[in-house]
């Protein structure tokens, strides 16, 4: 499910490269730009950057942003006992960047099929959270995404492949993990090549963590419920030193809530919740978000990326990006202005 924010324009808070090791950002940016909160965000076309429920591949030099296309006529799906606002589904952009500011359109990397409702990736359906990894045993990239009906029933993960980071993807597979629903859901790749899938399941009252086949294609049996009861979703996970950290949202429809941040030192072992890693003013909404993804930038430092939803009209839906310290003890997300 959706989070929702009934402010009414777009909304982007970049973070100052200042912030970021200089061994990470690849170019920096004048000095007039490393803040800034604007109504819109564009992309080096003019455009509108559309990307939401967005990931991050950090791939030789350069950032890809992956995420879903909100566009056209936002529409109530009736019959629901929540408010279930849907646009059509426009597939999976992509843009690069070698500074996290400025941005260059690369194009629709996963398109939608139209006119076949039967197909899992038709605009009648619904194409969340696309997160990219790269497998260098295949030398291939990997996307997976939540792949849904409008009315949220089928709860499936989508896989396509490619082997550029620009795609385009194909669409390879369909299935319930392990037999699980999935929803909302992340990738997280670990430096030892491992890679796992974080998802809602069990009608979002516990989320898994499951660990990847070798080509990252599928899953294994591996596979750990965490959060049991706890009804958890926007997952987002990081690794700081020998420690593991994921971020989730609640389930309140589309209204935001407040953050959870959870501890292990075995991704498939026990997870201990830690708090809200927001603070001050909004804290208990997230700022008025959802998070959706965590990037790495080094020594403890990274880029805490969520979704400003517009419920009504989801193709205005904004973001936020706020810089995010991690100290082993604690995770620290504060809003700048």
């Amino acid at each position: 499910m959706k989070i929702k924010t009934n402010s009414s324009f777009f909304t982007i808070l970049f973070f100052a490269v200042f912030f970021l090791p200089t061994d990470t950002v690849y170019a920096q940016a004048k000095p007039d730009s490393l803040f800034f909160l604007e109504s819109k965000w564009k992309d080096d076309q003019g455009n509108t950057i559309n990307a939401h429920g967005a990931g991050i591949l950090d791939y030789h030099n350069k950032y890809y942003l992956y995420g879903e296309i909100k566009k056209g006529k936002t529409t109530l799906v009736p019959g629901q006992n929540w408010l279930d606002y849907r646009v059509p589904a426009g597939g999976i952009s992509c843009y690069s960047s070698s500074d996290l500011i400025h941005w260059k359109y690369e194009g629709v990397v996963l398109s939608p099929v139209t006119d076949d409702p039967q197909s899992n990736i038709d605009t009648s359906r619904v194409i969340e959270r696309p997160k990219v990894i790269y497998n260098s045993k295949t030398k291939t990239f990997v996307m997976w995404m939540h792949l849904d009906k409008n009315d949220y029933s089928f709860a499936h993960v989508g896989v396509a492949t490619s082997d550029k980071p620009t795609g385009p993807f194909t669409l390879k597979s369909s299935f319930l993990p392990n037999g699980n629903e999935s929803r909302d859901m992340t990738l997280f790749k670990d430096s030892n090549e491992r890679a796992y899938l974080i998802y809602s399941s069990e009608n979002n009252s516990t989320m898994h963590v499951c660990q990847l086949s070798e080509d990252y294609l599928t899953t294994t049996k591996a596979d750990k419920r965490i959060f049991v009861g706890l009804n958890r979703e926007a997952p987002a996970m990081f690794k700081f030193r020998s420690q593991y950290y994921l971020i989730t949202s609640g389930t309140t429809g589309w209204s935001p809530n407040q953050a959870l941040c959870a501890r292990t030192s075995n991704p498939l072992g026990k997870w201990s919740l830690i708090g809200n890693p927001c603070y001050g003013a909004k804290s208990e909404t997230t700022y008025d978000s959802q998070g959706t993804f965590v990037l790495p930038l080094g020594k403890g430092k990274y880029l805490f990326m969520a979704d400003r939803w517009n419920m009504t009209d989801l193709e205005k839906s904004g973001y936020v990006w706020l810089p995010m310290l991690v100290d082993g003890n604690s995770v620290k997300i504060k809003w700048k202005n």
